[in-house]
C-alpha cells in the first residue's frame, strides 16, 4: 500500500505480489468478484484503521461491496488459506503482542453476544494480513 496514502491502495508492485496468492485461494464462482483490487484494498483499509464498514472511504469502492466479500470469504474459509499461503510463500512468522488489560474499561453495557467464530478468526487474520501488505509497501518503496 502506497505510503502516505490515506486510502492504502495497493502499489502495482505490491498487487503483483499479492494478486497470485488471492486468485489461488479464492472460491470460484459464476461471476468473478467485481474490481478485486480495490475491493481487497478497502478490507484491508477497514481492518488496519480499526473502522467501521461505512467509513471506508468512497475511493475504494462502495463499502457493502467490501462487507459482503469478507464476510462471504470468511465463512468459506478463504482468509485461513491466504494467511497460510502467505506465511508459506514469503517466509512470513507473526509475532505475538500482549496488552496490559487493567488499563482498559469498557461501558457495563458492553458485554453482548459473542461474535460468530469464522468472522472473528478472519478479523484478527486480515489485520495481520493488512499488515505485511503495508510492510510490503514500505519494502518497496
Amino acid at each position: 500500500m502506497e505510503e502516505g496514502d490515506r486510502t492504502g491502495t495497493f502499489t502495482d508492485e505490491t498487487w503483483a505480489i499479492w494478486e497470485p496468492l488471492i486468485e489461488a485461494v479464492r472460491p470460484r464462482g459464476k461471476t468473478p468478484p467485481h474490481d478485486l483490487r480495490r475491493t481487497i484494498a478497502a478490507i484491508f483499509w477497514r481492518h488496519e484503521n480499526g473502522a467501521k464498514w461505512r467509513s471506508i472511504p468512497a475511493e475504494l469502492g462502495p463499502w457493502w461491496r467490501a462487507a459482503q466479500l469478507f464476510i462471504r470469504w470468511a465463512k468459506l474459509g478463504v482468509w485461513e488459506r491466504l494467511l497460510a499461503l502467505v506465511q508459506e510463500q514469503q517466509g512470513v512468522a507473526l509475532g505475538m503482542t500482549f496488552l496490559d488489560g487493567t488499563n482498559i474499561r469498557a461501558h457495563h453495557k458492553a458485554a453482548g453476544a459473542p461474535k460468530k467464530g469464522a468472522l472473528l478468526k478472519s478479523e484478527t487474520i486480515v489485520k495481520h494480513l493488512a499488515a505485511l501488505a503495508a510492510a510490503m509497501a514500505q519494502k518497496s518503496a
